[in-house]
């Protein structure tokens, strides 16, 4: 089984030579750490547009309102007004939105200003100093306070935070030196905690932390168009009374992990993708639709519900091979164990 790399795009913007020197310097550096490197962007004359950078045609605004939406994680090398400018109205949840980062033009110092815990820009931003040899300017409370970040918590753990406004409520209680309780569904509080990990409860708590209980198995033909796959798997989420926030992971075949379609979902959604090869997926337990054309193109004879089934740890298929143009998906619940 292959995790893929789970970084989203991190699309980097430059408005001078001095900022295309900041980003060349970070690429320089991803290349010797093997770290996927920024795709760069420069809005200048085309005549000035540095080799091997994107000539963003448009202005600041409209290429940052294209590319919030993604889910991508933006940069702005810059002045950080320029970034607060471009992005007035696109924020909407702490949740979902994007990460956004701010280097100085002098890469001195790098500073995120949005979705800090909950898209990692904090992380995106202390990783981005150690390359430049630079100084992560973190603000958010819980982490130049050093203290319990229960969005943090939720993220790290594949966890969806159900109650919003408790993640106020505990950060308070830990900034305050109080402690923070947590309790999880197989062993119920006899009193209340701030935090319960359950699927449902009655115990009284702060935040309510849900595990993501479903995977969804995926195959399709090669280049199948992101919007396509994407309105498929909506409405296949939809028709199952599932939200994206339950999906644990995206599970297929190890030569479909690199499709556009399945990026896509990938980094917008912010959902894992779990690849398995060939031999693997034969060895999946249990029944499945067979199809001739997939045996014979990857080498098993289903992918979207035997990859779906060896992500959930060999649970429970809720919804067997459905197929529209070309695309297939399947949707297991998992169990929690390792089954081969």
């Amino acid at each position: 089984m292959n995790q893929s790399k789970n970084d989203m795009k991190k699309l980097a913007i430059c408005f001078s030579k001095s900022g295309a020197n900041i980003i060349e310097k970070i690429n320089r550096a991803c290349a010797d750490k093997d770290i996927t490197p920024l795709t760069p962007y420069a809005i200048t004359s085309s005549e000035e547009v540095p080799e091997g950078f994107i000539h963003a045609e448009s202005d600041i605004y409209k290429w940052t309102s294209d590319n919030f939406t993604e889910g991508n994680a933006l940069i702005y090398v810059g002045a950080a007004g320029i970034a607060i400018r471009a992005l007035s109205g696109l924020p909407k949840d702490k949740l979902s939105d994007c990460p956004v980062v701010v280097i100085d033009d002098a890469g001195r110092f790098v500073i995120p200003i949005l979705s800090g815990h909950a898209g990692s820009a904090n992380k995106l931003a202390e990783i981005l100093a150690s390359l430049l040899d630079a100084i992560p300017v973190i603000t958010t409370s819980s982490d130049v306070n050093d203290t319990f970040s229960v969005d943090t918590f939720a993220v790290e753990n594949r966890l969806t935070i159900m109650e919003k406004k408790g993640i106020k409520k505990v950060s308070s209680r830990a900034l305050e030196n109080k402690k923070v309780t947590l309790s999880i569904k197989d062993y119920p509080p006899k009193t209340p905690v701030d935090v319960i990990v359950s699927d449902d409860t009655d115990a009284e708590h702060l935040i309510l932390l849900k595990p993501k209980m479903y995977t969804v198995g995926l195959g399709m033909k090669k280049d199948k168009d992101p919007e396509e796959v994407e309105e498929f798997f909506l409405d296949t989420l939809r028709q199952n009374n599932l939200d994206v926030s339950e999906i644990y992971a995206l599970c297929t075949i190890d030569i479909k992990e690199d499709e556009k379609a399945i990026i896509n979902l990938r980094d917008k959604y912010r959902i894992p993708v779990l690849s398995f090869d060939a031999e693997l997926l034969n060895k999946a337990p249990g029944e499945y639709s067979s199809s001739d054309f997939v045996q014979k193109t990857t080498g098993v004879d289903n992918v979207c519900e035997r990859s779906a089934v060896l992500g959930s740890g060999c649970g429970e298929l809720i919804l067997r091979k459905t197929a529209k143009n070309g695309m297939t998906i399947a949707i297991a619940k998992r169990c929690g164990f390792k089954c081969i």
